[in-house]
């Protein structure tokens, strides 16, 4: 069955549910990285380097631009026309190349606005397309991150919340899917923000670089064009005028280590939330969470009581696909066959769709975190009958008084058995030691052995 012809495509005819199910949720990062977002990239970066090559290389014939030639560049690396994205796609379907198309519409535009012949020939002077390119990609990525750390910030701020708010609820801990020694629920919510913190952090340290050096790096047209001039000093100036940080050595492309890091640094912060959302999941299984339901929502086509955990659900799913792209990219990208291969190209336009995926899951779990409140009777009901954790307790104090064979003596009593009040008391009550320190492991509970699980929560 043949789609019907739009002249828009709709979202249910999208082929990626980026721009068909999700469109709504990846609207901030479409102005930026979707292709209409590249070719205003590229435009711009054309534009403010014949700017900056007329006000730094004043022997180039048609280095004097007119006030209005001037100006509309200015336009031009400001904020491109709403409808240049289009114009440079009709001059690309007939040349079939898409930087070039850039170039040629700079110039259109430019002459429209009374540049010389001589002016003319300095849009694109010295320029690879990878020129255009990488500069265009580094200002598109650095806008996307700081687009993305607003939504991540939010999902910490949320977790922080949820680690002050339940500080000291406390909750049986399980390693192995066993229980174990007991911690607040506060505490785990700490526990991820600390984690989120720190992968935040080194993603926004992340250096995002450019170069600008012609087809191979060595400025040969330049300094065939005016040997005279430092084309290096002129080409940094140029890339951190657009705050980048400038990369002397390169071949046709910049070399894309930034990008690697960059997109591995993204993918750091979605195994977290991925590990969130499958412990949330696993919370709202036990009960320990409830999910607040909401009025009009199905959760099964058959099971009418259910209310599922879709959102985390869903951001697991995302995070899923957003990292097997980023973990490709950062593998592929920093590869290059000799001073250049067109295979960066394609990968490059998928950014996008990697970190569309990402920020579907950031507000996913926003969605999820709104729904979940404790459930602190359910919580209680099982650390409160979990006294073989208290076997770690007593086996450290029997350590901390020099009494030998604790943990074996721990061992022989709790493992395997079912443990209670009465039976740990009457345990206690052999040990070798003082009366005033077998008041104190008696006086015990599970639901009291937490640490200082409260106060680490309420510090962070």
């Amino acid at each position: 069955m043949t789609a019907p012809t739009r002249d828009a495509l709709a979202p249910v005819e999208a082929l990626s549910p980026i721009d068909g199910r999700y469109r709504a949720a990846t609207a901030p990062l479409r102005g930026l990285l979707a292709e209409a977002g590249l070719i205003r990239a590229r435009i711009a970066v054309e534009a403010q380097w014949l700017l900056h090559l007329a006000g730094s290389v004043p022997q180039l014939a048609g280095s004097h631009l007119p006030a209005p030639v001037r100006d509309r560049a200015g336009q031009l690396a400001r904020e491109p026309d709403v409808d240049a994205a289009e114009a440079v796609k009709v001059i690309e379907a007939r040349i079939n190349h898409d930087v070039k198309a850039v170039e040629y519409y700079v110039r259109e535009q430019l002459g429209k606005a009374g540049a010389s012949d001589a002016s003319l020939e300095l849009v694109h002077f010295g320029c690879t397309s990878e020129d255009i390119n990488n500069l265009s990609y580094a200002v598109m990525l650095r806008e996307a991150r700081g687009e993305l750390c607003k939504t991540l910030e939010t999902r910490i701020s949320e977790l922080l919340q949820f680690a002050h708010r339940y500080a000291d609820t406390a909750m049986l801990a399980r390693t192995h899917g066993q229980p174990a020694s007991p911690t607040t629920l506060g505490k785990e919510f700490a526990n991820v923000v600390a984690r989120l913190r720190r992968a935040r952090q080194r993603w926004e340290s992340v250096a995002i670089l450019g170069k600008w050096n012609g087809a191979v790096g060595n400025f040969n047209a330049h300094a065939a064009a005016v040997p005279s001039v430092d084309w290096p000093a002129i080409s940094r100036n140029f890339v951190e005028s657009l705050g980048l940080q400038y990369n002397s050595y390169t071949t046709q492309i910049e070399p894309h280590d930034w990008i690697a890091e960059y997109c591995d640094a993204v993918a750091a912060v979605n195994v977290v939330l991925i590990d969130l959302s499958r412990d949330l999941w696993g919370y709202i299984s036990l009960g320990y969470l409830r999910q607040r339901a909401v009025a009009g929502e199905v959760g099964s086509s058959t099971m009418p009581h259910k209310v599922n955990p879709i959102d985390f659900e869903n951001a697991e799913g995302n995070l899923g696909i957003a990292n097997a792209l980023l973990k490709h990219f950062a593998e592929k990208l920093p590869l290059s066959r000799w001073q250049r291969d067109l295979t960066d190209s394609t990968v490059l336009r998928n950014l996008g769709v990697a970190l569309g995926h990402t920020l579907i899951a950031w507000r996913a779990l926003g969605r999820g975190l709104d729904k979940i409140a404790a459930d602190p009777a359910r919580i209680a009901a099982d650390i409160e009958g979990a006294w073989e954790v208290l076997g770690e307790a007593v086996q450290t104090v029997l350590r901390a008084a020099g009494s030998p064979s604790g943990y074996e003596r721990l061992k022989d009593f709790t493992r395997g058995r079912a443990i209670d009040e009465q039976s740990l008391a009457a345990f206690i009550e052999t040990l070798p030691l003082s009366d005033a320190e077998k008041r104190r492991l008696k006086a015990l509970r599970p639901e009291s052995y937490t640490g200082i699980a409260a106060k680490l929560a309420q510090e962070i």
